[in-house]
């Protein structure tokens, strides 16, 4: 025993006359702009960000400090 049209259509019926049209329209168009902004702010989090300089990871694993260049230049 499941919905045939006629119940849907009925239960549409009701639904339209319980809320009128023009609450349901307004309902509707407030859940489009939560998509719109929902999906808005996915593509913000998507885009790259100011990048970030690049990071030497040479250092010292004693001191923390950077290391020296011990090379002599010629």
């Amino acid at each position: 025993m499941g919905l045939s049209t006629t119940h849907l259509l009925l239960l549409l019926l009701v639904v339209v006359l319980l809320f009128g049209s023009g609450k349901i329209s307004t309902l509707m168009g407030d859940v489009a702009k939560g998509i719109k902004s929902f999906k808005k702010g996915m593509q913000e989090d998507d885009a790259p960000g100011t990048p970030e300089s690049p990071r030497s990871l040479e250092h010292d694993a004693r001191t923390g400090e950077p290391r020296r260049d011990t090379t002599k230049s010629g």
